[in-house]
């Protein structure tokens, strides 16, 4: 990314770790494409806020991700606006327990759609642009992709197959689009009817003895966009040691 102001877009940026990732790129001088879904409030907040920084440095887009046959205009659109597309920051995700006993039909097709149909499909509409850009794409994973737990069965397995795409696109696109995951551990803590077990017990797991700042991720996903360089089709954890201790 040899341009001074890359475009990047992030879905799902308007919340949490999205809009995270969102202020650290911006910060580095990024110009971004912020997707969203449903949250027009916070998305319009956060657009305001960074183009108050810079002007048009934010491009808000809203589409339903599901929706595959609209991915494609999805990204004219943001090439149109910017005149380049840089990044790739497939963030947006579905996220609610699925134990073997209760799961259905339905929450495979969401959860599947979400976390790894959506994404694959918006990479193959990406690519042509960022092939011309020599670019970079970075998927949000999850640690439960390679440690599901029982009543996260669907949403690890989703999880599993963007970690898979994520290898296989990165041969695909090479040498001129990098590929490369991210996968959280604990960063913020879950709507509390999700349940997340018991929190103090999944802290002393943990090596570095606290949960993860959604800051932390955003500069793991900026680093891989923008300097790691000779980096492809890796997944970077970041979730204090958590996996190598329980």
């Amino acid at each position: 990314m040899s341009e001074p102001h890359p475009v990047i877009l992030i879905t799902g940026a308007a919340r949490r770790v999205g809009a995270a990732i969102a202020r650290h790129l911006h910060a580095q001088g990024c110009r971004l494409a912020l997707h969203y879904r449903h949250s027009e409030a916070e998305a319009r907040s956060l657009a305001t806020e960074l183009n108050s920084v810079r002007t048009d440095s934010a491009l808000l887009v809203q589409t339903d991700l599901a929706e595959i046959a609209k991915l494609g205009a999805l990204i004219e659109r943001v090439v149109d606006h910017f005149g380049r597309l840089d990044g790739l920051v497939n963030n947006a995700s579905a996220f609610y327990a699925t134990p073997l006993e209760t799961a259905t039909e339905q929450q495979w097709d969401e959860l599947m759609n979400a976390n790894a149909k959506a994404p694959f499909f918006l990479a193959k509409a990406a690519a042509p642009h960022l092939r011309a850009s020599g670019g970079a794409i970075v998927n949000v994973i999850d640690i439960y992709a390679q440690r599901p737990r029982p009543d996260l069965l669907l949403y690890a397995a989703s999880k599993a197959t963007l970690q898979a795409l994520t290898k296989g696109l990165a041969v695909s696109l090479a040498p001129e689009v990098r590929v490369n995951g991210v996968a959280p551990g604990a960063i913020l803590w879950p709507a509390p009817e999700i349940g997340h077990g018991d929190q103090e017990q999944m802290i002393q797991r943990t090596p570095l003895g606290r949960i993860g700042r959604p800051d932390e991720i955003a500069s793991t996903v900026a680093w891989l966009l923008t300097q790691a360089s000779y980096t492809t089709g890796q997944i970077v954890v970041v979730d204090g040691g958590r996996t190598i201790s329980s």
